[in-house]
């Protein structure tokens, strides 16, 4: 399926618009999903994409558009991994270059925006779903922070 790396990420989530996601399509409001499967998917975890979007998406009983609240996004990642939350451009800086994997929620423009981030062999990593034309790249975290991070507050889920 278009939108999915060789090895099942998610990279894109605009080929996500046939999933209903509280009260819209994915490729419009499902990045909140989109990075709890890529981290469960990080953690060795093998489950279907469309199982963690309705579990999510039945966490809203009101199907009313909006991004999803770290809050929930947090809840449901209790239910399956381990992970340390940390808040603030500068902490979570340092903790996602000290993790192996995470989310990052950060402003992409105007909207706010959740993407899952892979440690590589070089130590690098590995960004998915970030923006149109860049779903998929590997660079530095600090140069990462430096061009997207801009403003807002960002926050993070490492993985432990």
């Amino acid at each position: 399926m278009h939108g999915f790396s060789g090895d099942g990420y998610i990279v894109d989530q605009n080929a996500l618009r046939a999933y209903p996601y509280r009260g819209m399509t994915s490729d419009v409001n499902g990045c909140g999903w989109v990075a709890a499967f890529n981290l469960r998917r990080a953690a060795g975890q093998d489950v279907p994409f469309d199982e963690v979007r309705r579990e999510m998406n039945a966490m809203f009983p009101l199907q009313i558009p909006g991004p999803t609240p770290m809050r929930k996004l947090r809840r449901y990642l209790n239910r399956y991994l381990s992970y340390r939350f940390v808040g603030g451009k500068r902490r979570a800086l340092e903790a996602a270059a000290a993790s192996e994997a995470g989310i990052l929620r950060y402003w992409e423009g105007r909207t706010p925006h959740f993407i899952t981030f892979l440690r590589q062999p070089d130590g690098r990593y590995r960004f998915l779903n970030v923006s149109d034309g860049r779903e998929d790249f590997v660079q530095p975290m600090p140069d990462f922070f430096r061009t997207h991070c801009t403003k807002g507050w960002i926050r993070v889920l490492v993985r432990e």
